[in-house]
């Protein structure tokens, strides 16, 4: 199929860009979130449609034709809370398009980033927010991109890494706070919302949208949601990590390990790393934490006596925590795209595919797997951008 010139010129850039981008312990309650959400708000860059014209053609001069709107980019403070129910500060950024008439809201989880400095709320170049995010609102959407806990205002909390809750609550609370903001700012929103988020993105957006459907259906208008490449089904997962010869890119495994250090902290089971690593590695680990390079197949790493309670099933406390962050299973009522490609190497395209085919046998009306076919993590996300973006714009207003 052809893409209009449009279409070509978005790809162009998503193509260039880096847009890649918690649930507590059984039987604790779940403490409300102060209220009101918002604390504060500060302008930290503004944009007339010129200056992002002559910032997009700087990429490729194509792009120049796309922008619509000047943008205005606010960093948002806002109350949020942790797994423990704990009151803390967290922020994102906002960015609102100066636009005359109304316009629908995006809530755009970003993808794993492993500097404070790339997180939304700064607006540096490095960010989701900087790149995407501001074409996005140039072309006429309000993007709300929260930072997450461990970011930003945060930045003295560690991120709860790939952790369901804690993503999805401080990402539904940046929308209450940018609610807030909009209301006071009388900025132009229509009162639609969408969601987006690619890689841990795609992730926290599946947690947003399970929480929001479930547990707050009319608090937002939403209406719909496009995810990419998130590892959706944490159980299937960490068994395929423990048992499957993976590639050893050592990049790739950090990430691996910062989930394990995190659900080991998150639900109390605080292990030695030699509970679950072999030697070396435990004590790299150990030392090294989330930083750890380790360049073989993890499968290699793991103690057979943790292997075998994770195969046996005898494991238990370890297996419930992997569980309770599946978000694969259950029933979407919007229109809902998965975005993957079946050469990612990094979050396999089973997560997407196991999501779907659950939600099939739920009953969803109207998911649909987006196979890329050939593609890897970091290949697959122009497609997944500019799918996005026609999906968005194509539904009824």
């Amino acid at each position: 199929m052809s893409l209009s010139r449009k279409e070509f010129m978005l790809s162009m850039l998503v193509s260039t860009t880096a847009f890649l981008g918690a649930c507590q312990p059984a039987g604790k309650a779940e403490a409300p979130a102060p209220k009101p959400y918002l604390i504060s708000s500060t302008l930290i860059r503004s944009f007339t449609r010129q200056e992002l014209a002559d910032q997009f053609r700087s990429v490729n001069p194509a792009l120049s034709f796309l922008t619509r709107y000047g943008i205005k980019v606010y960093k948002v403070v806002y109350n949020t809370q942790l797994p423990d129910g704990t009151s803390v500060k967290a922020s994102g950024a906002l960015i609102v398009p100066d636009a005359s008439t109304a316009v629908p809201m995006v809530s755009q989880q970003h993808g794993t980033i492993q500097s404070d400095t790339d997180a939304p709320s700064y607006f540096g170049r490095g960010s989701d927010a900087y790149t995407g995010g501001a074409l996005f609102s140039s072309l006429g959407f309000i993007l709300a991109c929260p930072d997450y806990i461990g970011y930003g205002e945060s930045k003295n909390l560690p991120h709860l890494y790939e952790h369901r809750q804690s993503l999805a609550q401080a990402s539904l609370d940046m929308l209450r706070a940018s609610r807030e903001f909009i209301a006071q700012q009388k900025s132009p929103w229509n009162g639609q919302l969408y969601l987006t988020g690619y890689s841990e993105g795609g992730y926290a957006t599946m947690s947003l949208q399970k929480m929001l459907e479930e547990e707050h259906p009319d608090e937002f208008n939403l209406r719909a949601s496009s995810l990419g490449a998130g590892a959706y089904h944490k159980t299937a997962f960490m068994k395929h990590i423990v048992n499957e010869p993976t590639h050893g890119i050592g990049s790739y495994n950090r990430l691996y390990l910062w989930a394990l250090l995190t659900y080991n902290q998150v639900y109390g089971l605080n292990r030695p790393m030699s509970a679950y690593l072999k030697e070396p590695y435990a004590s790299q680990v150990e030392k090294q934490r989330e930083g750890s390079t380790i360049s073989v197949s993890l499968s290699k790493t793991f103690r057979e006596d943790f292997k075998r309670g994770i195969n046996e099933g005898t494991d238990r406390a370890f297996l419930t925590a992997i569980a309770d962050n599946n978000v694969h299973d259950w029933k979407p009522g919007i229109p809902t795209r998965l975005y993957h490609g079946d050469a990612d190497n990094l979050v396999f395209y089973f997560n997407s595919k196991d999501a779907y085919e659950a939600m099939q046998r739920r009953g969803a009306k109207d998911v649909e797997l987006i196979t890329l076919k050939g593609r890897n993590h970091a290949s697959a996300i122009a497609e997944y951008l500019l799918g996005t973006y026609t999906f968005f714009t194509s539904q009824p207003q």
